[in-house]
């Protein structure tokens, strides 16, 4: 894959992460759910930190596995529009915390599926690769995590 490429695809995946990131803070306003949604908030500006950590590590040396970003750039950018249409959405009209519970395991489905689930099953052969599938751990995590959050308030899902 061109650099060129490689870098607007992690781009976007940055974005995305800050854009989750933004999201859950706005759920962070709910009084009851605080610590919980504030919590999820710092992981994901988490998760951009090591992508652009990655991003400076190796891109720069002119190496960065193709497999990696495949060929997702326009699943990324439909997600962050979406997410980004969520973020203006919440924040003129802030969801209750059964509606933020349900729009979060939307997107933690879809964000873990985003991150490059071609490669994820496979031994991680380096750093980099290593990285990724730790977000991709994480995601998945979160998702289970605000599923078993969505129990205890009695969320359908």
């Amino acid at each position: 894959m061109e650099t060129e490429r490689i870098e607007e695809v992690i781009e976007e995946s940055i974005r995305l992460e800050l854009n989750v990131a933004s999201l859950y803070q706005i759920f962070s306003t709910l009084p009851e759910d605080h610590d919980f949604w504030w919590q999820l908030y710092m992981e994901e500006k988490s998760h951009a930190t090591l992508i652009r950590a990655a991003r400076d590590s190796f891109l720069k040396r002119g190496w960065f596995p193709a497999a990696l970003v495949a060929d997702s750039i326009e699943d990324l950018r439909s997600s962050n529009e979406k997410i980004e249409g969520l973020i203006k959405q919440c924040k003129t009209t802030p969801p209750d915390r059964h509606e933020a519970c349900r729009i979060a395991v939307e997107l933690e489905n879809e964000a873990g599926e985003l991150h490059f689930t071609q490669f994820m099953d496979k031994e991680a052969e380096d750093a980099l690769e290593t990285v990724f599938q730790q977000l991709n751990r994480d995601d998945k995590e979160h998702e289970q995590r605000i599923r078993a959050h969505c129990l205890s308030i009695e969320v359908d899902l």
